[in-house]
C-alpha cells in the first residue's frame, strides 16, 4: 500500500471526534481579484456541517456572496521530530507526526432563525462546555447582530501521521526518543500512538487504527 493510503483517516467517526476537539479551523475563499483569502475561525461541526458565527459583514462574506465554493481545514501537530532521532547529520530526515483534515465544500449564511440557534448553541457548547450561561433562543434579536456561515462539504478527507507506517519495532525505538526528549505534548503524543508507561515502562496496550 502507497503511503498516502497508510496515512488516510478511513473512519468519519474519528474525523468528527477530531473536529469536535479542535478549536481553530481556516476557512479558505476567493476573493474578488482571484486570489484566495485563508481566515482562522471557530467552528462547531453538526449534523455533518461545519457552522461558523462572523460579524454581519466582511470580506470572506463578500467573497461566499460572490463565489461560495470554499475550502476549510483543522489540523494539529503532534510531534516534531527532529533528524537527529535517525543521523546526528542529515537534515533531511526530520518529521512530523500531526493529524488534519481538509474540506471543499459549498457556503452559505444560514438564514432559518431555529438553525442559527442551533449553531451558535453548538459552538458555546463546544468552547464553554462548563456551562455558566443562558442557551440563546430564536426569538432573541442577538441573532441578528452575527453570521452564522455553513459548509456542506462536498468532500472531506483526513490524514493522520502517528507512526502507523512503521513497523512495531521502529515504532517502539521512535515512542522511546519521545519520551526521552520530553517534550510539552509528549505524553499525549504517545498516548495517540498507543503507549502507556505501566510500571515505568513504556509498553504499547493499543494498535490505533483510524
Amino acid at each position: 500500500m502507497q503511503l498516502v493510503g497508510i496515512l488516510e483517516i478511513k473512519s468519519f467517526e474519528k474525523i468528527k471526534e477530531f473536529l469536535n476537539d479542535e478549536h481553530v479551523g481556516r476557512i479558505s475563499s476567493i476573493d474578488v481579484s482571484g486570489f484566495p483569502q485563508i481566515i482562522p475561525m471557530n467552528f462547531v461541526f453538526l449534523n455533518d456541517a461545519i457552522y461558523m458565527h462572523s460579524h454581519v459583514k466582511g470580506e470572506k462574506l463578500d467573497n461566499i456572496s460572490n463565489n461560495d465554493k470554499v475550502g476549510f481545514e483543522a489540523d494539529r501537530e503532534l510531534e516534531f521530530l527532529p533528524s537527529y532521532f535517525e543521523d546526528p547529520h542529515n537534515a533531511a530526515l526530520a518529521d512530523t507526526l500531526y493529524i488534519s483534515v481538509v474540506v471543499k465544500g459549498i457556503a452559505s449564511f444560514v438564514t432559518d432563525r431555529e438553525e442559527k440557534t442551533l449553531a451558535l448553541n453548538g459552538l458555546m457548547e463546544k468552547y464553554q462546555p462548563e456551562g455558566f450561561y443562558d442557551p440563546l433562543k430564536s426569538d432573541m434579536r442577538v441573532l441578528d447582530a452575527v453570521s452564522v456561515i455553513k459548509i456542506n462539504p462536498q468532500t472531506l478527507h483526513g490524514k493522520y501521521k502517528i507512526g502507523q507506517h512503521m513497523s512495531s519495532n521502529d515504532r517502539m525505538i521512535l515512542a522511546k526518543k519521545i519520551l526521552e526528549k520530553n517534550s510539552a505534548t509528549a505524553k499525549t503524543t504517545l498516548k495517540i500512538m498507543g503507549f502507556e508507561e505501566i510500571d515505568g515502562v513504556l509498553t504499547m496496550i493499543d494498535e490505533p487504527k483510524w
